[in-house]
């Protein structure tokens, strides 16, 4: 019965959708991964071997190949399952790249045959 010339104070839905357009960032952030290892990654890798003790020692604490993975049973059911510890081991890559640096200073600037380290 009764009309007034006010406007609805709701506004529509093309109005909202440019309001939520002009809100939102063009370009949203970059899903950006924090490695908290990096800076050890990078300090092992720049270890230069001068020395032929610190070689020997590298040499004899990096094992050289990946520990082999095992399976626990107890009669004869599998209890366990122990990965390859290489799988688990973030460093796995910049150890073994010590270890061959190490070896190859005692090769090279040594003269030392690595039999005892394989």
């Amino acid at each position: 019965m009764f009309r007034t010339n006010k406007q609805s104070t709701n506004p529509s839905l093309s109005q909202v959708a440019d309001l939520n357009t002009s809100l939102t960032p063009r370009d949203p952030l970059p899903n950006k991964r924090v490695d908290l290892l990096k800076p050890v990654r990078r300090w092992l890798d720049q270890i230069e071997i001068t020395d032929q003790t610190l070689a020997r020692f590298l040499s004899k604490i990096i094992p050289g190949q990946c520990p082999f993975e095992r399976d626990l049973k107890l009669f004869g059911h599998l209890v366990l399952h122990i990965p390859p510890l290489c799988k688990l081991n973030p460093l796995y890559e910049q150890l073994a790249s010590l270890r061959f640096r190490a070896l190859c200073y005692l090769v090279d600037q040594c003269g030392e045959d690595i039999e005892f380290y394989a």
